[in-house]
């Protein structure tokens, strides 16, 4: 037998999936499992969504769909962008496909080829840094420092080399939390103007933020060099639906098209009249999934920073707490490693998301505040055999 490809040797052996796979085994081995790293909503899918796709199936929208998205649900995209962001596009300028991941993989691959330099956030959602290195790109991070988990202007502008060709950002950002500032905001689009660069500008917990606004950084409007990445999983509980979309260029949006196309032919038709319904049908449930959320985040901040040796800031955004385990003198790994065997907790080790994230935990509040409870009781009980050694990692 020949040997396989190596293009996907980068997708194999994520810590991230290391741990996600053994909590699913310890799922079928035993009972009493709580679970704190799944970025999920544990919410239903808003009623009225799910009776729209109802109907839909049932008048017979069961065939294929224009591969770039149908007319209405763009109709609504555009006014939701509109809306959000201050400028409207055009249909050309969108793409919908599935799941916000589809954006991500088809910008990538549309826009970036091997030996190119990509400025990404450290820590960054892990996917970002597995497609580049599949693409051959180099990964060039930028730290995100302090309390409030920020970039530095000055940081990323050293970095910039005559073969940088894109800058990623995600705000609200996966694992931190933070949201970026109006003034970073306006400071990396302009880099990307001056530079000649392509920004793509994940804002997928975008309608989740609990504190101030949410800027773009897509100031040109798509039009030139900027992607927007949105989508539906997060704000409306739909993460099963895989529907998502991305907003740019006509030119990238339509060689994004393209790659989608030729991976998934196209968005199932009850999916996408699901996603009409989720913008303009009512918000109630919406807005109560993310009252909820806040209550839950102010919990576990509470509870975590009531553990000596812990430091957990307060997020601003999405669903995850990144607090700072540093003080115990364990990696991350390790240490989210114990707490699976040992006290049946399932989280993600912040060296997943790079180096800045080593001595970190992703926990994400996207579930019960007995859970909650539940499983920061069982960290402190783990913890309170593991003596400090009195070194903090972040800066």
């Amino acid at each position: 037998m020949k040997e396989l490809s190596h293009r996907t040797d980068c997708l194999t052996g994520d810590t991230m999936v290391i741990l996600r796979n053994r909590a699913k085994e310890l799922d079928r081995m035993t009972s009493g499992m709580i679970h704190m790293e799944v970025g999920e909503p544990d919410f239903d899918t808003p009623v009225n969504i799910r009776e729209k796709a109802k109907e839909m199936l049932d008048r017979g929208y069961t065939h294929y769909t224009p591969q770039t998205g149908i007319p209405e649900l763009k109709e609504v995209i555009a006014d939701y962008i509109e809306e959000s962001r201050g400028f409207r596009p055009d249909e050309k300028q969108i793409l919908v496909t599935s799941g916000a991941k589809g954006v991500m993989f088809s910008s990538i691959m549309t826009i970036i080829e091997q030996g190119d330099e990509v400025l990404v956030s450290d820590p960054a959602y892990p996917p970002y840094l597995t497609i580049l290195r599949y693409v051959g790109a180099k990964i060039v991070p930028f730290p995100l420092r302090g309390e409030n988990f920020s970039p530095s202007l000055e940081e990323i502008n050293e970095k910039i080399t005559s073969k940088t060709k894109m800058i990623v950002v995600n705000s609200p950002n996966n694992p931190c939390g933070s949201v970026l500032e109006k003034d970073k905001v306006k400071g990396i689009a302009q880099i990307c103007e001056d530079s000649g660069l392509y920004l793509l500008s994940d804002e997928i917990y975008c309608r989740l933020i609990y504190e101030g606004e949410h800027y773009t950084p897509c100031s040109d409007g798509c039009d030139e060099r900027s992607i927007l990445l949105d989508g539906f999983s997060k704000a409306y509980a739909m993460t099963g639906w895989r529907l998502g979309f991305g907003v740019g260029p006509k030119e990238v949006i339509k060689r994004m098209g393209l790659i989608m196309g030729n991976a998934v032919t196209c968005v199932p038709a009850f999916t996408q009249w699901a996603g009409v319904e989720a913008f303009k049908g009512p918000q109630d449930e919406a807005k109560k999934m993310v009252a909820g959320f806040k209550e839950r985040r102010n919990l576990i901040v509470k509870r975590l920073n009531s553990i000596g040796g812990v430091d957990c800031p307060t997020p601003k955004g999405a669903f995850y707490v990144f607090p700072d385990f540093s003080s115990f003198g364990m990696k991350s790994f390790d240490l989210a490693s114990k707490l699976l065997e040992e006290k049946k907790v399932a989280t993600l080790a912040g060296s997943s998301f790079g180096e800045q994230g080593e001595g970190h935990l992703r926990l994400s509040y996207a579930t019960s505040m007995e859970n909650i409870e539940g499983g920061v009781n069982r960290i402190k009980d783990f913890l309170a055999g593991v003596p400090e050694s009195g070194q903090r990692g972040r800066t």
